[in-house]
């Protein structure tokens, strides 16, 4: 631990020092803070003192609250995702996992992905998106994605009925086919339009993600078309500090 220049402590000034050290490399990616105790007799202040300088890094999303009462300097491992390979050309799918899970397991690292369906009524965004009637019926399979145990994605698919009853897209679990399954159901994607945003976290978003206060994340949009249309939606939320998006385009 550093100490701080002489002058009254303030909040204010802990938060510089901690974030300082967290910078510099003093404190880790990790590395659990001293107590609130500890951190009182080094800075000279109170405990209320300490509390308050440590929310700024929390709403900073540099340190993070665990049980017990510690606090954790926050540590990720971003992967880096692909945006111009994901899903194009010879899709990477096969019975083991689809594209999304094979680019994760060629990174070393260890994909799952919980997958539910539902049938909803399609909102204005999704209609908009599919181009079909507003309060239609729309298939959605919702996929938690994990790395390493850790939520890394929350991935909602949307298909028209028409495309998807009597599919393999109304079974539960984490299904996936050779080419995807789309393309085995005959309706393979042939262009695809990406939107993207960067937002805050719903706090729904937050809590199946498991985001420290401050995170944000982006919204990925990707709108599947097939030869007469629409043939999918799919938005994925993802956070902020576990992604690094990547598109390579030839000028």
């Amino acid at each position: 631990m550093t100490t701080p220049a002489p002058g009254r402590m303030t909040a204010k000034r802990i938060a510089e020092d901690l974030r300082a050290q967290i910078k510099d490399g003093s404190l880790r990616p990790g590395d659990v803070l001293p107590t609130s105790r500890e951190l009182a007799e080094q800075y000279g202040v109170t405990l209320k003192t300490v509390g308050a300088g440590i929310d700024v890094l929390k709403g900073e999303g540099l340190v993070i609250g665990e049980q017990g009462g510690r606090r954790r300097v926050r540590a990720s491992r971003p992967i880096v995702w692909n945006l111009t390979k994901f899903e194009r050309g010879q899709r990477r799918d096969s019975a083991a996992g689809d594209d999304w899970s094979t680019a994760i397991r060629e990174a070393g690292r260890d994909p799952k992905q919980h997958v539910t369906v539902h049938l909803e009524a399609a909102d204005a965004q999704v209609a908009t998106w599919l181009q079909v009637p507003v309060g239609s019926e729309v298939v959605q399979r919702i996929r938690l994605r994990t790395v390493d145990g850790q939520p890394y994605q929350l991935a909602t698919s949307s298909f028209p009925m028409n495309i998807a009853e009597g599919t393999a897209l109304l079974e539960e679990g984490d299904v996936s086919m050779p080419g995807g399954i789309l393309a085995s159901i005959g309706h393979p994607q042939r262009s695809v339009r990406d939107e993207i945003g960067i937002r805050m976290p719903s706090p729904e978003e937050s809590d199946l993600l498991q985001l420290p206060p401050g995170t944000p994340v982006a919204e990925h949009v990707r709108i599947g078309y097939g030869e007469n249309g629409p043939v999918r939606v799919m938005v994925t939320i993802a956070p902020g500090d576990r992604h690094r998006l990547v598109y390579e385009l030839e000028v």
